[in-house]
């Protein structure tokens, strides 16, 4: 566990990097490159930084930090829409560590904490319900030697499937869901375009495709892997809201209405103050979920809840509040406001969009 201190060092450090390598321009080329990021700046913070290994245990490479640590990264990430493979990465780890296969952790996990590979997770199929009772794989066991399963099926929204180096997939076997190593040249995987061109989805089709098993039934396990997802993903949608309200202040200090800067009328301070409450509020629920993650609190399910639920909302309202307050400039494609409209509606529906989460409680 580290210190809020050392933390915000982490915090200071990944900035300094991302200022360093990273701009709109930068964004927007990385978002049309092969791999959908920016892969000097990934190397540079994973060799410089060490991000990719934060949460993985020492034994198997990585640092054996916790969620706090990932979502301080998360957070600058966030500040500039930056296309990175942490999450999806981050979501294949931790499957993968849930699974308590010592034998497959100790095989992949190095290669991943170093960064010079990442990881996909195939788990939901298009209806987009990222739930632990359901997939989008069978698995059928076969005989002869191993690999001693099949896997069929097709899984959507799957965070850089078409690119990852480790392809891992949840299958319903007889009733039990499994985790399951898949080679990726055997797989059918499709680069799925969607309205957030900053963030990477696939689809990944599986047909009759031989399967190595990892671990027991991780049923349970996925609740706790959702959970982490959530909870990092609300840290990277604090950070870009953060950054959305920082450059609507910024923009009407020097915007000039009827002879004077538009942030001096009273309307549009009463507006930006609403803002700046609603991110901080969402920072607090966003590190609680954190805390309580690390701390293993009965009481986390619940927080990662809150934070995944009040930090969509919050990026969706900051979002919409920058494009309304920057006025026409804001549509344009050479303004960055589209890049944070884009990110907030697209991440308030990954991992299962609000009002679903509210329904479990």
């Amino acid at each position: 566990m580290t210190t809020s201190e050392e933390r915000a060092e982490l915090a200071r450090t990944v900035r300094s990097a991302l200022e360093r390598e990273s701009g709109s321009e930068l964004v927007r080329a990385a978002m049309a490159a092969p791999r959908g990021y920016d892969e000097k700046l990934w190397s540079v913070l994973c060799e410089q930084v060490g991000v990719a290994a934060l949460a993985i245990p020492e034994r198997y490479g990585g640092f054996g930090a916790g969620v706090r640590e990932v979502q301080a990264v998360a957070e600058e990430l966030g500040r500039g829409v930056t296309p990175s493979p942490l999450l999806g990465s981050t979501l294949a780890t931790q499957a993968l560590l849930a699974s308590g296969d010592d034998d497959a952790c100790a095989r992949m996990l190095p290669g991943l904490a170093s960064g010079s590979q990442i990881a996909a997770l195939g788990w939901v199929d298009v209806s987009g319900r990222w739930s632990p009772e359901r997939t989008a794989f069978t698995a059928q066991p076969r005989g002869g030697e191993a690999p001693r399963y099949v896997i069929d099926g097709a899984a959507h929204y799957v965070l850089d499937g078409d690119t990852a180096d480790v392809l891992l997939v949840v299958g319903d076997c007889a009733g039990e869901l499994g985790l399951f190593e898949v080679d990726p040249a055997l797989a059918h995987r499709a680069h799925t375009a969607s309205m957030d061109g900053s963030r990477r989805f696939a689809t990944v089709a599986l047909d009759a495709v031989p399967a190595r098993r990892i671990g027991g039934d991780i049923r349970q396990a996925l609740a706790s892997v959702r959970d982490i997802a959530c909870a990092v993903l609300a840290a990277e949608q604090v950070g870009a809201a953060a950054e959305a309200l920082a450059m609507t202040v910024a923009y009407s200090k020097e915007r000039v209405q009827f002879g004077r800067p538009i942030g001096s009328f009273q309307a549009l301070k009463h507006r930006m103050a609403d803002m700046h409450v609603l991110v901080d509020t969402a920072r607090s629920a966003c590190y609680a979920a954190g805390d309580a993650i690390d701390a293993g609190s009965a009481e986390s399910p619940d927080a990662a809840l809150t934070a995944k639920v009040y930090c969509s909302e919050t990026f969706e309202t900051v979002a919409a509040e920058m494009i309304q307050l920057h006025g026409g400039i804001a549509i344009t494609w050479e303004h960055d406001a589209h890049l944070y409209f884009k990110r907030a509606h697209s991440s308030s529906q990954l991992f299962g969009m609000p009002h679903e989460h509210l329904a479990r409680r």
